[in-house]
């Protein structure tokens, strides 16, 4: 008869060191966050109150996915935890883009255009300028890694500057239309719009299945990558289109979110290390329980008192500033 011997704390450390075995904790937890933000506090017509928080839900999710995923592969291909593509400017384009489209078409056309329109008119101009731009830095003209930082946090400043400038311009009807379309907002998602983001979001992640170990060899320099066989500007341009979509999709979906990429990415990495096959899904798991988790005690405990997103940025800020002071930037 054999007897059955508890597990000793080594062995239980031991299979919590697991790095997979945290991923799978995180994803469970992101589970259990939704559920709890779902099911509880229901009132009596719980069929309408259900349905709205689903749709919140589901823009939450989408929206940790593709930043998530996005601050990974940026970091990556910058060999630096720091920097995210809203740091780099990649939202500030977004601002520019709705300042200047109301300047076009004028308040009263933005207000009535069709959801899904200014949705895809957003994404193609969005994707594209920072496709353009952050290729021709990357990989045609192949600046060192300062000189980009240097470009892309210039170019940022331009874009918010350039943004301010035309604000200012505007009758007070219309900036009171753009300012709301400059904050980032989790529960006022348009329904029709999640399909479409869902799709591209799933679609850009699916593209990055063939080079998934290039992606580890890539973390390691283009120097150590072009050595061990990895086609380092083919995989990089790759990168950045996956990059640019998933911002795109999100900025374009829920606002433009700055901190929230380097908070999630950086806690992916301490739970369970820098491979791309775990480290993407462990971010976007930490940004549902993030995202999720934040919105239910906001909303449960604090009476929604402030908005989810000016917490997140606070924290994620506080972030940027801990890791610079420490010197953990790479």
């Amino acid at each position: 008869m054999s007897l059955v011997t508890a597990p000793t704390p080594r062995t239980i450390s031991r299979v919590l060191g697991s790095p997979r075995v945290r991923l799978a904790l995180v994803a469970g937890a992101a589970v259990v966050v939704i559920a709890v933000y779902l099911f509880t506090d229901l009132p009596g017509k719980w069929e309408y109150a259900l349905g709205l928080r689903w749709r919140t839900i589901a823009g939450m999710v989408i929206a940790a996915a593709a930043v998530g995923a996005a601050t990974v592969l940026f970091q990556t291909i910058t060999a630096n935890r720091i920097l995210t593509p809203g740091i780099m400017g990649f939202d500030a384009v977004f601002m520019t883009i709705q300042v200047v489209t109301a300047f076009a078409i004028g308040p009263m056309l933005l207000v009535a255009a069709p959801a899904f329109a200014s949705w895809t008119v957003e994404l193609v101009l969005m994707a594209g300028t920072v496709t353009v731009l952050y290729w021709w830095l990357f990989v045609r003209q192949r600046y060192d890694l300062h000189v980009i930082v240097l470009a892309g946090l210039v170019l940022g400043v331009m874009f918010r500057s350039l943004t301010s400038f035309l604000q200012r311009l505007l009758d007070p009807d219309t900036f009171a239309i753009v300012q709301d379309m400059l904050f980032a907002s989790f529960t006022s998602i348009d329904r029709e719009l999640l399909l479409p983001t869902a799709v591209l979001v799933v679609a850009g992640l699916a593209s990055l299945w063939p080079v998934r170990r290039s992606l580890d060899v890539l973390s390691l320099g283009e120097s150590t990558a072009i050595s061990l066989g990895v086609a380092h500007r083919r995989v990089t341009l790759h990168v950045i289109v996956v990059i640019a979509v998933l911002v795109a999709t999100s900025t374009a979906l829920v606002g433009p979110v700055t901190f929230f990429g380097l908070l999630v990415a950086n806690l992916a990495y301490g739970l369970v290390g820098h491979r791309h096959l775990l480290s993407i899904p462990a971010a976007i798991a930490a940004g549902v329980i993030a995202l999720v988790g934040g919105q239910l005690i906001l909303d449960r405990l604090l009476g929604f008192s402030t908005e989810l997103p000016v917490v997140i940025e606070f924290v994620g800020g506080l972030f940027f500033i801990i890791l610079v002071i420490t010197g953990r930037a790479r």
